[in-house]
C-alpha cells in the first residue's frame, strides 16, 4: 500500500489507497496488471542484476552465462556435459556454444570420458583454475553495486530457491535443462 494519492495531508494507514509507484490507482480486481505479475518482476530483476555483472566480468573475459559455467566447474572438475547441463538448468544445445567459447579462450578442455566413451568430459585448464582467484572478487563487487545488505540477498536467494522448487514440483513442469532458450 502506498500513501493515498488523493490525500496529500494524510500519512496514516486509514488514508491509504492501493496505487502503483507513479501514483496511479491500482485496480485490485485486475489479475493481469503488469506490475502485479511475479513473472514480470522476476524477469526484470534477472535482466537488471545480470547487467550489473557485465562490467565486473568483462575484464576477466567472461559473459554472465560463461561465468555460471565456470562457477559449476570450480565446484567440481571434470564434469560431464550432461551433469553441467543439469547443474546449470541449460539444455545441451545452449551449453555447447558456451563450452566451445571457453575452450577457445583456454579455460577448459572437452574430451571423451575415459570411464564412459559415450560421455563428454569438461575439465578446467590451469588457466581456468587460476581465474578462480580473480573471480572471488565478483560476489563482493556485485553486493556493493546492488547496495543491498548480504542478509537481504540471502533471504531473497532462499525465497527464489523455494519458488524454483515449487515451479519444478508442478505436475506439468518442463525440465529446464531440456528446454531450449528461445
Amino acid at each position: 500500500m502506498y500513501p493515498n494519492a488523493w490525500c496529500t495531508n494524510c500519512h496514516c494507514t486509514k488514508g491509504t489507497l492501493d496505487v502503483v509507484p507513479d501514483g496511479t490507482p491500482r485496480d485490485a480486481a485486475d489479475p493481469l496488471q503488469l506490475d502485479r505479475q511475479v513473472c514480470f518482476a522476476l524477469s526484470v530483476a534477472a535482466r537488471t542484476v545480470v547487467a550489473l555483472y557485465r562490467p565486473v566480468l568483462e575484464p576477466m573475459g567472461l559473459t554472465h552465462p560463461q561465468y555460471l559455467v565456470m562457477l559449476a566447474l570450480w565446484e567440481r572438475s571434470p564434469r560431464s556435459v550432461k551433469d553441467l547441463s543439469g547443474a546449470l538448468a541449460l539444455d545441451p544445445g545452449t551449453l555447447s556454444p558456451l563450452l566451445k567459447r571457453l575452450e577457445a579462450a583456454g579455460l577448459l578442455t572437452r574430451g571423451r570420458d575415459r570411464a564412459d566413451e559415450r560421455s563428454l568430459a569438461v575439465t578446467l585448464t590451469a588457466a581456468g583454475r587460476a581465474l578462480r582467484a580473480e573471480a572471488e572478487k565478483v560476489p563482493p563487487a556485485i553486493v556493493a553495486r546492488l547496495g543491498v545488505e548480504v542478509g537481504e540477498l540471502e533471504e531473497l536467494h532462499g525465497a527464489l530457491t523455494r519458488v524454483i522448487a515449487a515451479a519444478r514440483a508442478t505436475p506439468d513442469a518442463p525440465d529446464p535443462a531440456q528446454e531450449p532458450v528461445r
